[in-house]
């Protein structure tokens, strides 16, 4: 549960940004312009919860809520600080994400050619990235497939690595696209 260390005021008086002791994220941005588009995001719906509420952005260490200009500040940031507290923090997210990576291939939605691309790819990640992202202190875990697109998640010193969300991901991407030259690969 992260920490707020400090609330600030923004050039928009109708935003107030969290500042946090603990990160969200780790260089994975969220940003939702309603409950609607925030479905799936705990930490999005709750504070969509909270009447008057209209946007919400977070990344890394910070969270910026805006709000209709119809509530008292004073008011709606203790109710918006419960949520935020309760949120978990990226490690416990990615410790989350972690203990499910290996169900990727127990998928049902999966069929029969994608599950054997999928255990393709496993085993090249596996073989040729996975021991270079471990010696740096970090990791990487398939999440899923969807479609075309693999979903996969950094872990440790990866997980908040500028490189592991540009380059790195482009070196996967190049050698997912040897068992399918459509892929695409994202990171959560």
């Amino acid at each position: 549960m992260p920490k707020i260390a400090e609330i600030e005021s923004t050039p928009n008086p109708n935003a107030k940004k969290f500042i946090l002791k603990e990160p969200l994220t780790w260089g994975v941005s969220r940003s939702y312009d309603s409950a609607a588009t925030a479905t799936g995001d705990p930490l999005a719906t709750a504070l969509f919860n909270i009447p008057n509420v209209t946007n919400v952005f977070y990344v890394d260490h910070w969270i910026t809520v805006t709000q209709d200009g119809e509530a008292e500040w004073p008011d709606l940031l203790r109710q918006l600080a419960v949520p935020i507290r309760e949120a978990p923090t990226a490690e416990a997210r990615s410790s989350q994400l972690g203990e499910n990576s290996g169900q990727a291939l127990d998928d049902p939605a999966l069929s029969d050619e994608d599950r054997g691309k999928l255990s393709q790819i496993i085993d090249l990640l596996d073989e040729q990235v996975r021991p270079f992202l471990q010696g740096d202190g970090g990791d990487l875990f398939v999440m899923g497939l969807e479609g075309k697109t693999l979903k996969v998640h950094y872990q440790g010193a990866c997980g908040s690595c500028p490189s592991s969300l540009s380059a790195t991901l482009t070196g996967i991407e190049s050698l997912v696209r040897t068992v399918d030259p459509e892929m695409s690969v994202i990171a959560v």
